[in-house]
């Protein structure tokens, strides 16, 4: 508890808690005067007007987009481990562009110093607008290009699943809590997560990252997501994380588990009924005050609101899903940031991708209903959705363009400005948006942080299947290993061997399979898409099958999405289920050290007919599941003296 004290006292002195200047006001628009927008003493509704007043249309447009942090090769930021400063200041300078997400995997130290390097840029700006720094998911296992990513320093925790088989808030919480702290230590003030989307169909490859297929946990779940990244449910304050939670409304829900970043996996069909449990779930997170929502790329089919036929558009184009439903029926009053490229056109290479013209970075477009519009067109039907800021986009000039042609309301131009405006405010930017990069490299992932993390990782995991007791296994038993550092069971009191006869019991580590149906396509190439089940010819499923010729074998499946277990349970004596956890975290539970608490966050099916079988808009609707959801065996801790 000390070292945690500790860290957080460290974390408030290098955000300007005690010993901070008594008068933190920058000239930011260069004219050697104190305007309201540069006064921290001033409310934030009259500093917002303010800037606002000053601002010309153009600046005005660049507000409403959300670009990616250029590196050297790459405009998205998928390559290089520094930002390409050129490209960066054009973005800043000449589109008025304030909000970036980064890519760069660097280390904290380094990443602080780049996202400096940016707010100075912005600094020099004719306003001073500060940049706002957003990122996917960093602290997880799973990670998956354009969505999520590893590695950087940062402590690392259970995926989301997992902390929905552990279904504790205040676990929750405290993540959120130490996530911001990391973020903030590097420059990072936008969380592009939580992901509130039910889990219903379980081919789709974003399962992983979602709180599971109850409706009930999800929501419960994903608010203190917020409350733990935002410090509260009351808003965001200035030391904390904006979180923008997706995605709204309806996403997952698509037949086969395809998924809608690619043009295959553009339509949801639900029920009514069906929808109500989706929108249910995205209900603590919108009462936490989450700073941001996202729509999602799908369109909805089916439901009606307000007694009418949905438009066959997707959610970011949607007004009444976006205006009725989110801000009208749910009281939203936050930031409603679309998801990426939904202004972009969608080429063949995006449709219809194939061998000799697979689709790039170039060709990705998600304007989903909207395909035969031109930019422009999309913008405009966005805006007047009720979309204020556009993800992915790096050109004003549609904006300015429609403006000036009057196809926008200068009152809702306005509207959408003095959102962005208004969280930029409340995260404190306009007094401080720089980083101690020192610090960062001692707060980011630093041992009592990711001890916590550990522990999570540890209590996560789901004990499926114990037979005989076989667990927890003494140390000092010889052990044949599969798919599992040997490094990391030595280390947890267990002797390697390399031949599973030799052996007194084997542990495997294997993972929910999958398929690549779709290898030209930029994201589905990616995704894990298709079967769930094990089958012979498997390799993870040979080693089971040697392993349990000889002695007790132990199998440890990592779950993205729920995997059939029919064809390797047999062989099995003892079985759990992972939600990222490390080979030490896993040993620890199977030696006793700790005890797996975790409980099945959604139903496991016996076959992939009866997959087939279930609607893609429901959760857990399976005829006769091997597993239902809420399952895990609980055993207690063995001492250790």
């Amino acid at each position: 508890m000390r070292g945690r004290i500790a860290a957080a006292s460290f974390f408030a002195l290098v955000l300007g808690g005690a010993g901070a200047p008594t008068d933190p006001w920058r000239d930011l628009n260069h004219d050697g005067k104190r305007d309201v927008y540069e006064d921290y003493r001033a409310p934030i509704d009259r500093r917002v007007e303010d800037l606002l007043a000053q601002m010309t249309l153009e600046e005005k447009a660049g507000m409403l987009l959300h670009a990616s942090l250029p590196t050297p090769g790459s405009t998205i930021g998928f390559s290089g481990r520094t930002y390409d400063a050129v490209a960066a200041k054009t973005l800043i300078d000449q589109r008025h562009i304030s909000s970036f997400i980064t890519r760069l995997v660097v280390s904290p130290a380094e990443l602080a110093t780049q996202n400096n390097a940016i707010q100075r840029l912005a600094e020099a700006s004719r306003l001073g607008i500060p940049a706002t720094i957003s990122t996917d998911p960093r602290h997880h296992f799973q990670a998956t290009l354009g969505a999520s990513t590893t590695g950087g320093g940062f402590s690392l925790w259970p995926d989301t699943l997992g902390f929905a088989a552990l279904g504790d808030a205040e676990t929750v919480r405290r993540f959120g809590d130490i996530a911001r702290i990391e973020y903030r230590a590097v420059g990072i003030h936008m969380a592009l997560s939580p992901q509130a989307d039910l889990a219903t169909e379980p081919r789709w490859p974003r399962f992983a990252a979602t709180f599971g297929s109850d409706p009930a946990t999800v929501s419960r779940l994903a608010g203190a997501y917020v409350e733990g990244f935002q410090q509260g449910r009351h808003g965001v304050t200035k030391d904390g994380v904006a979180t923008v939670v997706k995605h709204w409304v309806g996403y997952g829900a698509q037949p086969k588990g395809f998924d809608g970043h690619n043009h295959y996996g553009r339509h949801a069909p639900l029920t009514q009924a069906a929808f109500d449990q989706h929108v249910r779930a995205f209900d603590d997170a919108l009462a936490a005050h989450s700073a941001g929502v996202m729509p999602t790329y799908v369109i909805v089919q089916g439901p009606t609101i307000a007694g009418k036929a949905i438009e066959p558009v997707a959610a970011g184009f949607n007004k009444q899903i976006l205006t009725g439903l989110l801000r009208g029926e749910k009281a939203y009053r936050g930031l409603i940031l679309s998801d990426w490229s939904i202004t972009r056109d969608c080429p063949q290479a995006c449709m219809a991708p194939d061998a000799a013209h697979p689709q790039t970075p170039a060709s990705i477009g998600m304007p989903w209903g909207m395909e035969e519009a031109d930019v422009t067109t999309r913008f405009v039907k966005g805006l007047e959705a009720g979309i204020d800021q556009f993800g992915g986009a790096d050109d004003p000039e549609p904006l300015v363009a429609a403006a000036r042609a009057g196809r926008i309301r200068p009152v809702r131009l306005d509207e959408a400005v003095r959102q962005v405006l208004r969280l930029k405010f409340a995260l404190g930017l306009f007094d401080n948006p720089y980083v101690d990069a020192d610090a960062a490299a001692n707060i980011v992932g630093n041992a009592v942080h990711q001890a916590e993390a550990d522990a999570a990782q540890r209590a996560s995991q789901v004990l499926l299947r114990n037979e005989n007791a076989l667990l927890p296994v003494a140390a000092g038993k010889r052990v044949w290993l599969h798919g599992v550092a040997a490094a990391a069971a030595r280390a947890a009191g267990f002797t390697v061997v390399d031949d599973p006869a030799a052996a007194e019991f084997a542990l495997i580590r294997t993972a929910t399979p999958f398929e690549t149906l779709h290898p030209h396509h930029f994201f589905g190439s990616r995704q894990h898409e298709g079967r769930l089940d094990f089958r012979p010819e498997d390799a993870d499923v040979k080693a089971i099958a040697r392993a349990a010729a000889h002695v007790p074998t132990i199998v440890a499946v990592e779950m993205d999405r729920p995997a059939i277990l029919t064809a390797i349970e047999p062989m099995t004596k003892a079985m759990l289920v992972t939600f990222g956890a490390s080979d030490a975290a896993v040993l620890d539970v199977i030696s006793g050290r700790a005890v797996a608490r975790g409980r099945l966050p959604f139903a496991l099916p016996r076959s992939m007919a009866d997959v087939e079988r279930q609607s893609p808009d429901l959760p857990d609707d399976g005829p006769d599941p091997a597993y239902p959801r809420g399952v895990g065996i609980m055993l207690p801790v063995r001492s250790h003296h």
